[in-house]
């Protein structure tokens, strides 16, 4: 059996802002589109989360407190004895609590997080930073087990939703390659936002343990 996990947390910080994911071999997926919201100019502010975290501040102001908060949330599946390495990918289901937008408008923007996670960037800026902060994750090579078994992080894919809204991929869909992938721009006074629900690819019998991987978001300005 396999079994992967991921995990996240929520920062509002002034220049780079990063949160984690944990995987453990085992998720779920859904079809795409995002949120992208306006935010009121003012002194430059990155906010990043992943799953569960503290709001944003009032709706579309960024101002919430500076810090760190939430937990490493995790994504996870277990394959049948059946399935195993049959090429029938598996959805990987969440312990992230989060439904609700961080951004600060009660918009309930992930309805099912357990097989989804709530992924969300805002950058605030005035007339002298820099245009764009870039959204990137950073992965390992591969999830490892107790015994020192590994699975290619390439084996987790996720796709994005956001139920009721008409925005083209803001947070793209992809895999994970291992090292770090530059997944958007995030254009000045703007927060987006979207659901990520993760899959094993499941191609290849793995011998038996639970295995780990944590994958890390950073939101960096110049």
């Amino acid at each position: 059996m396999t079994s992967l996990k991921r995990t996240h947390g929520n920062h509002c910080l002034r220049r780079l802002a990063n949160t984690c994911l944990v995987l453990l071999c085992g998720a779920e997926m859904a079809a795409a589109h995002a949120w992208s919201l306006t935010v009121n100019a003012g002194s430059p502010r990155l906010f990043l989360h992943a799953g569960n975290g503290a709001l944003s501040g009032s709706a579309g102001r960024l101002n919430g407190s500076v810090g760190r908060s939430g937990p490493v949330n995790m994504v996870e599946v277990s394959v049948p004895v059946a399935q195993l390495g049959n090429g029938t990918s598996l959805p990987m289901t969440s312990n992230s609590t989060q439904s609700i937008s961080l951004y600060g408008d009660g918009n309930n923007t992930c309805p099912t997080p357990a097989s989804q996670v709530m992924i969300g960037a805002g950058y605030r800026r005035n007339g002298g930073a820099p245009a764009n902060a870039t959204l990137s994750v950073a992965s390992p090579s591969n999830l490892t087990n107790a015994n020192g078994d590994t699975i290619p992080i390439s084996q987790i894919s996720w796709t994005v939703a956001a139920p009721g809204s008409g925005q083209p991929n803001v947070i793209p869909a992809g895999t994970f390659s291992g090292g770090t992938q530059n997944l958007t721009s995030v254009q000045g006074n703007t927060y987006i936002e979207n659901c990520h629900t993760f899959h094993y690819a499941n191609n290849t019998v793995r011998a038996a343990g639970t295995y780990n991987a944590r994958v890390t978001y950073t939101l960096t300005a110049p």
